[in-house]
């Protein structure tokens, strides 16, 4: 059961990934970007994370941690772990150069364009997109354990997490398409490597499973799962609901929002 369940988990996150080829083939073969649906999709997608973490994943984490250290004691540890997730993600932003960030976003209109990129040369260009495409590698990392280890904890939980994140990688397939296609001319070769980025998420959860999974105890899981509650609450806030206003209108991506955590409510509801 447990093999079955780390399986399940597995590929969830591999959907999730994978999900930046999405945005690149959308770059690829539709004419225009549903700026609309895109905005509503992202705020719905932080709504889920959002909800999930306080009212799901932070709950777990806590009866978890005061299992082993007490009541007061776990509750302290709980909320340390919800920052210190906050804290990691937060560091591997400030790693990534600002004029080179991925979450600068992109339309599928420039696809279509003489020369959206005017002044820029073409070795410039793929660094950009190169350097997108590690730097969407990184942030998928954490992202990739949140989503694997919410599925093997609790699949009806790992499963709104998983299309929470695949909708937000949609938007990082076209920012790391749109550079590499205007510096190679291949539409083979940036959907490669967008493709590719994607793969952070499997390999993020299979090396964390490894590392951990030696050590799985009710702390460690705690710990963890708080941790994780931390990374989705600030992708939520620093990406999701930023490139959503960015996308479309303001009131859009706030109606996504609550009807993310409408849904994800109604789902916890239907499993209790």
């Amino acid at each position: 059961m447990f093999s079955e369940n780390v399986s399940f988990a597995l590929g969830l996150t591999l959907f999730a990934g994978l999900s930046t080829g999405i945005g690149s083939a959308l770059a690829f073969f539709a004419k225009k970007t549903n700026t609309r649906f895109l905005s509503i999709s992202l705020g719905f997608s932080a709504g889920v994370m959002i909800y999930v973490s306080f009212m799901e994943i932070m709950s777990k984490a806590k009866i978890a941690l005061q299992a082993d250290l007490g009541d007061v004691a776990g509750t302290w540890a709980s909320v340390g772990a919800f920052f210190g997730g906050m804290l990691l993600i937060a560091l591997i932003d400030k790693l990534v150069p600002s004029y080179e960030n991925p979450h600068e976003m992109h339309r599928i209109e420039e696809m279509n364009e003489n020369d959206p990129f005017a002044g820029k040369s073409k070795k410039k260009l793929l660094r950009m997109g190169m350097m997108s495409a590690l730097a969407i590698g990184i942030h998928n990392f954490p992202e990739g354990l949140a989503t694997f280890t919410a599925a093997l904890k609790d699949p009806h939980l790992g499963v709104p997490i998983a299309v929470a994140i695949a909708i937000h990688n949609i938007p990082e397939g076209i920012a790391v398409s749109v550079p590499i296609y205007y510096a190679t001319g291949s539409k083979k070769k940036a959907f490669a490597y967008s493709f590719l980025s994607g793969l952070a998420e499997p390999v993020g959860a299979l090396v964390g499973y490894a590392l951990l999974m030696p050590f799985m105890s009710d702390t460690v899981f705690g710990v963890i799962f708080a941790g994780v509650a931390g990374i989705m609450v600030f992708i939520s806030f620093d990406e999701l609901l930023p490139a959503a206003a960015e996308y479309g209108e303001h009131h859009l991506s706030i109606y996504g929002l609550i009807s993310g955590m409408a849904v994800m409510a109604i789902s916890l509801l239907l499993f209790l």
